[in-house]
């Protein structure tokens, strides 16, 4: 994908970190990232500080871009990100010469894209990096980062990456660490949804989700996806990390990309549908194993 020409001011050293989005992922990631480096965070909502022992609390978004080079975002959309970057007023507008931003959002490429393009004029350089791993993942610091950057641009946000995950792989230019997140949620959206698919059509059959999980869990069908999914089913508790609201968002944005290029992806499209079905439910903050709820038509409890 192509990338607008970026050039640089030298890197300061030891800069300041802003983290804009101190959510379920974001505010784990800034507590690892505080960890390394000195952490102004902001987020909308004043909750999300209590309890934050290594971050220090910024007060406005301008406060941020006055304080850091180097912008950290985890945000709950792509349209969420573009405003903030982008948007009137947006950060893109205040940030200085030489500072670099790394986008965690789960967003399109293409937003990703016209970000970059955006703040290439400023001579401020962006990476999206969007992570898997969950909650967990945020919160041990072992986050799976899919990182979109140049060469250059990816060297320079390594030890900002290294902060909050085990694993960081350049897969392409701008807009190309987004693809692959989406395919990543192409996947794991999907196999939550056969496994709801499949385990109740075991229990219409008399198979105790329990016996099944068991006897299945050591073959082909063993994933780390069954490992979260079956034990939330059986104990009825579908307390998120991730949501059916999270999951139906990226597998749209999935379906938009691919609609885009010309691509099928008619799995994908069929365990979406069951997202939005969840949805219907009232069950969207819930976390994405509750989808088996569709089966029995009823809301979890």
């Amino acid at each position: 994908m192509a990338q607008s020409e970026q050039t640089h001011k030298e890197p300061i050293k030891n800069p300041t970190v802003g983290f804009l989005g101190l959510g379920v992922m974001g505010r784990p990631m800034a507590e690892n990232m505080a960890k390394k480096h000195t952490v102004l965070g902001f987020d909308l909502d004043p909750q999300r500080y209590t309890g934050l022992s290594r971050v220090v609390r910024a007060e406005s978004v301008r406060e941020i871009a006055e304080s850091c080079s180097v912008v950290c975002l985890s945000l709950p959309s792509a349209a969420v990100a573009e405003r903030v970057m982008i948007g009137p007023d947006g950060l893109g507008e205040i940030l200085s010469e030489g500072c670099l931003v790394i986008d965690f959002t789960t967003s399109t490429p293409s937003v990703s894209q016209a970000i970059a393009a955006r703040l290439a004029e400023r001579n401020v350089a962006f990476v999206d990096a969007p992570v898997s791993g969950g909650e967990g993942g945020a919160i041990n610091a072992t986050l799976s980062i899919m990182v979109g950057a140049t060469p250059e641009t990816f060297e320079r946000c390594r030890p900002y990456l290294d902060a909050v995950g085990s694993s960081a792989v350049r897969v392409g230019e701008t807009g190309a660490g987004n693809v692959a997140k989406l395919v990543n949620n192409m996947i794991v959206g999907s196999t939550f949804a056969v496994i709801a698919e499949g385990f109740a059509l075991a229990e219409k059959n008399g198979i105790e989700k329990e016996v099944l999980y068991t006897a299945i869990r050591g073959g082909w069908a063993g994933s780390n996806v069954l490992e979260v999914a079956v034990p939330a089913m059986v104990r009825n508790d579908y307390t998120p990390g991730g949501t059916v609201d999270i999951m139906q968002k990226d597998l749209a944005y999935a379906r938009t990309v691919a609609t885009e290029y010309h691509v099928p992806v008619p799995m994908t499209a069929a365990a979406h549908e069951l997202y939005v079905a969840s949805q219907a439910l009232g069950d969207g903050k819930l976390s994405q194993p509750v989808i088996i709820k569709v089966w029995d038509n009823k809301r979890a409890p």
